[in-house]
């Protein structure tokens, strides 16, 4: 298959292995920002390639496992109203909230819907005039696009029985979070490729010269992982703090601006909770006043987003890459992808979900 096969050859990703190898003369440690990028190094064994002085930590760019609980609580709530078809992603359905998740509320009676895209919430509610339709938004710069064409089409189409419960978050802001914590270890990124391929990587050439790190635009193949790795080693190695796009079959400097323009008209930036990692300035998408109409919040004014409150999971400090999955005392027993407790477990992108799915089968944990 072109552009997937000639990246996952093992010929390919020994010889890069190499390089880096030839290359690294001290420690290094480098996150990766997605859950998609985490779940291919930890499948294909990745990080056991690299020689030890390499220490790859994971990072918060899973949607599902940074949207907050009390989001969910709002959601629930919404959901539990006898107008209301409450809609979102298959994976969001089973992330707990504070007191129960979405699938929860399902069995207790509420019409909870799983769909692929947030235009088919916008059918649903073409197809049920009397009913409210609600879309629990979540996810980065890749799903805001599809979600501010939903409220584009509900508008164009007079559609007044349609509202996002909006949860979208910003990559650039989380990084520049992560770099000022005093416990911070990161010295290298390597950056979504998806989430570049729609903002484009303009913004990132303030981190590196801010905080003095680089940056790698990566994809999430084998070979694609370990290029973003072995061109941030050089650079490290070099002293350089600069972005490079390895993604370049996917990635351009500017990005989709038809993408851009779609979330920059129904949009605006505000600071936003993290599940795990707290409030970020500017880390988060409302919908401006002209959408008010769509802005489930503002149409259901009894229903609010709770505060964060502490659990025993240790999902913020995964996310924070201040320790890994089986750091977790509760990991592969009381914690399972049966029965997870916390949403980096309970995501398909989550680096909990990752270790117990391929570390457990392999055996390498």
């Amino acid at each position: 298959m072109r552009f997937v096969d000639e990246f996952r050859d093992p010929d390919g990703a020994r010889s890069v292995a190499e390089a880096i190898a030839a290359t690294v003369t001290r420690p290094w440690t480098i996150m990766e920002i997605c859950g998609g990028q985490t779940h291919a190094i930890v499948r294909y064994g990745i990080d056991h390639m690299l020689p030890d002085t390499i220490s790859l930590l994971h990072g918060p760019g899973c949607p599902v496992c940074v949207t907050p609980a009390g989001i969910i609580d709002a959601a629930c709530t919404l959901a539990s109203q006898p107008e209301v078809i409450l809609c979102s992603f298959g994976d969001m359905l089973r992330v707990p909230g504070h007191e129960q998740s979405l699938l929860t509320a399902r069995t207790g009676g509420a019409d909870v819907r799983m769909v692929y895209s947030p235009l088919d919430a916008v059918t649903l509610a073409r197809e049920n005039p009397t009913r409210e339709i609600v879309f629990l938004a979540i996810g980065f710069e890749t799903t805001a696009p599809t979600s501010a064409m939903a409220v584009l089409h509900a508008e164009r189409d007079g559609l007044t029985n349609f509202s996002l419960l909006s949860s979208h978050v910003l990559v650039p802001p989380a990084m520049r979070q992560l770099l000022a914590d005093p416990t911070n270890k990161v010295q290298g990124f390597l950056a979504a490729g998806h989430v570049c391929a729609v903002s484009g990587y303009r913004d990132y050439h303030a981190i590196p010269q801010r905080f003095g790190i680089p940056i790698v635009v990566t994809g999430f193949e084998p070979l694609d992982i370990l290029q973003g790795i072995l061109l941030c080693v050089r650079q490290l190695e070099e002293n350089r703090a600069d972005v490079e796009n390895q993604y370049r079959r996917a990635v351009r400097h500017t990005g989709n601006r038809y993408a851009q323009a779609a979330v920059e008209q129904v949009f605006k930036v505000q600071g936003q909770a993290w599940r795990g990692i707290g409030w970020i300035e500017d880390s988060g998408l409302a919908l401006r006043s002209r959408f008010a109409l769509f802005d489930a919040l503002n149409r259901f004014t009894e229903v609010h987003v709770s505060p964060e409150r502490e659990t025993a999971c240790i999902s913020g400090e995964v996310l924070r890459g201040v320790c890994k999955p089986d750091d977790c005392p509760m990991f592969g027993n009381l914690c399972t992808l049966e029965h997870p407790l916390g949403a980096t477990m309970v995501s398909s992108e989550g680096a909990c979900a990752a270790y117990y799915r391929y570390r457990r089968v392999s055996g390498a944990a």
